[in-house]
């Protein structure tokens, strides 16, 4: 992963207007945002399944006049609580302001001939927390490694890290470890599907299935992420165990299985890191979620990369003694 990697984010662009497309597809260009449209009917399936959104763009009559598209709006917030929804509204709008009563509904608004409030939205709900790019490199590189040596028949491939907004939970296997320095406080959560083992299966061929799958695969998600966090200690926290925040302060975790729902009692957007790992020989795939929540601390003035001695790259297999 390279110093200039970019985070980004996914929004939902509920907008009818094609003669304004071309402005908003490139300021979402210009601001590092992957801007996804969807069919009006299949908008609240859409956001009932997995899909990591940082929030919504939504013109006034997308659903026709602006009474229905406020009406939609209060569904799609009853639907994603958690994603803040701004309101393009026509230039000739009364004052260019949030219709009355709709607070609840909107974190603000903006207009095609002035996108600096939607800019300054962005900043403020999605882009909020700043991530040194040595701690986004050194993650890309920690996983990449770490499921490299635990998949070893398979190509891992990984997108450019996104932050989120929402709280849906992915697949039905997820792995939550805490996460505890003297620069943050948190958790890292991995998440895959249970039809995993369809493949690992097929394609680990001297993978000894002596125990029931589920527990296979509980603890393949296991191992990964003790490599992960061993790694992630060892680069960006060390031994100064005086200097780690030993706070008892703790925040609820919040978990509704039915509607596949996790909060970690924060509204800071966060960081996210999706790796497919495909096996060339079946053509088989499947997909792990990373998930960093420091929804406790995270003080990027005293974070530090920890530079590798030559027994941690030993250790670690970059080296080996000749």
């Amino acid at each position: 992963m390279s110093d200039d990697t970019q985070i980004v984010s996914k929004v939902l662009i509920l907008d009818n207007a094609t003669a304004h497309f071309d402005t908003l597809k490139q300021f979402c260009d210009d601001n590092n945002l992957i801007g996804l449209r969807a069919a009006p009917k299949n908008i609240l399936r859409t956001l009932n399944s997995f899909i990591d959104l940082g929030g919504i763009l939504m013109s006034e009559d997308y659903a026709g006049s602006l009474n229905e598209t406020i009406e939609l709006a209060k569904k799609i917030r009853s639907a994603r609580l958690e994603l803040p929804i701004i309101l393009r509204r026509n230039s000739d709008s009364a004052h260019l302001t949030l219709p009355s009563n709709t607070h609840t509904c909107f974190s603000g608004c903006y207009t095609i001939d002035d996108l600096t409030p939607l800019h300054q939205f962005i900043q403020t709900y999605i882009f909020s927390v700043t991530y040194p790019n040595a701690l986004i490199r050194g993650i890309g590189e920690i996983t990449l490694q770490s499921l490299q040596g635990q998949f070893k028949e398979h190509t891992v491939l990984t997108q450019a890290p996104f932050v989120v907004r929402d709280r849906n939970i992915f697949g039905e296997v997820f792995s939550l470890i805490p996460i505890e320095s003297f620069w943050c406080r948190g958790y890292m959560m991995l998440q895959t599907e249970d039809s995993i083992l369809d493949s690992l299966v097929i394609s680990d061929k001297g993978l000894e299935c002596t125990k029931t799958p589920f527990r296979v695969l509980n603890n393949i998600i296991g191992e990964v992420t003790n490599l992960i966090w061993g790694a992630f200690k060892n680069r960006f926290i060390g031994h100064d165990i005086d200097r780690i925040n030993t706070s008892i302060a703790q925040v609820p975790i919040i978990i509704n299985h039915a509607n596949k729902y996790i909060s970690f009692g924060s509204e800071n957007p966060q960081l996210c890191f999706k790796c497919t790992l495909i096996d060339e020989s079946t053509g088989l795939f499947f997909t792990i979620y990373q998930w960093f929540i420091f929804n406790i601390d995270f003080t990027t003035e005293l974070f530090e990369e920890i530079p590798a001695t030559v027994d941690d790259l030993i250790e670690s297999g970059e080296l080996e003694l000749f």
